[in-house]
């Protein structure tokens, strides 16, 4: 019964990070078509634009020169985000390079909570941080069960069940040959005995 405990276990576990995965890939698949539909958010300026965030955040992030990278092209980074989003809801969801698509999504959340989300106080608050957090178990354990990654559904084998065995082959029904064995009497003939009296004493004559 303990075999059968762990096997359960190890089973239900393959399982464990099937609804963050599922919560991951819709939502980052929604926050990037979002961005890439909003022709507000893709401008330089403007409320809710992409430039405009990235000014109001340049004073307070951990790391100045990518906020600068960013505001070179504030259109092309918004565009670069929204189909990274994209892209890593979609492989996330459906299986597609799983950790590679993690490691994206983690790559992102990073870049976010060091820029957008860095000032939040206290940090628990910032939700970039938390998606962070959320990405590194996708990470190492990518997606083993309903996704591409994992390849066309098998049957599962049986633990615990014995091999079956072949049955051993049955001895055949047909009777064996006789041994040769002595000749019977007709066709052996009688053996040479002395020669009769008669025949013994012509003979010496």
């Amino acid at each position: 019964m303990a075999f059968i405990g762990r096997g359960k276990q190890g089973e239900s576990a393959r399982y464990a990070l099937l609804p963050l995965r599922i919560f991951l890939g819709v939502t980052f698949i929604y926050a990037g078509l979002d961005k890439l539909t909003d022709s507000g958010f893709l401008a330089d300026t403007g409320p809710g634009s992409i430039g405009e965030l990235m000014r109001t955040v340049r004073g307070t992030s951990a790391v100045p020169d990518l906020v600068d990278l960013a505001l070179k092209n504030p259109e092309g980074f918004g565009y670069a985000i929204g189909l990274g989003e994209f892209a890593v809801g979609v492989g996330t969801l459906f299986g597609i390079f799983a950790r590679v698509a993690a490691a994206g999504g983690a790559l992102i959340s990073l870049s976010l909570w060091l820029t957008v989300s860095w000032q939040t106080t206290p940090y628990y608050y910032g939700n970039d941080l938390i998606y962070l957090m959320a990405w590194l178990p996708l990470v190492v354990a990518g997606a083993p069960v309903w996704s591409v990654d994992a390849g066309p559904l098998r049957a599962p084998r049986k633990r615990g069940g014995a091999s079956p065995r072949k049955s051993p082959a049955k001895p055949s029904r047909k009777p064996a040959g006789k041994p040769a064995g002595k000749p019977s009497g007709k066709a052996a003939g009688k053996p040479a005995g002395k020669p009769s009296g008669k025949a013994a004493r012509g003979s010496r004559k």
